[in-house]
């Protein structure tokens, strides 16, 4: 049996959002959420978070998701850590794009924040 879902990083450049997210995540689905606003800020994070799980955000100024989870994968604490994107391009090309950087899968934005938590559960089981 796959160890449970209990800690993510969460990168989203938008504060609404990300504190949105973040609450949804800890009070619906009991989950420790590590909030980085930038994909800067999670790799400097990120090595010390111990986290299950990245939850990134595709479209951010600077650095964005997939820029993002190439460094993270160039970093030993983070290299094999499973990853969802959260995003409105969900079109099939950009999702197979998505998976094959190594995604589980992608959350289309905008996401209902009482099913976020349940959304996440859901691809982790069906890992494999």
């Amino acid at each position: 049996m796959p160890a449970p879902l209990q800690r993510i990083l969460y990168v989203e450049d938008e504060p609404d959002i990300r504190v949105v997210a973040k609450m949804a995540l800890e009070a619906v689905g009991k989950f420790t959420v590590i909030p980085c606003a930038s994909g800067q800020e999670a790799l400097s994070v990120a090595p010390g978070a111990a986290a299950d799980l990245l939850l990134l955000d595709v479209m951010m100024p600077g650095m964005d998701g997939p820029s993002t989870l190439k460094a993270l994968r160039a970093m030993p604490a983070t290299a094999g850590t499973p990853v969802i994107f959260m995003t409105a391009k969900v079109q099939a090309s950009e999702i197979a794009a998505y998976k094959a950087l190594g995604a589980l899968d992608v959350i289309p934005k905008p996401f209902d924040p009482m099913e976020l938590s349940a959304q996440i559960q859901q691809i982790w089981a069906a890992r494999g």
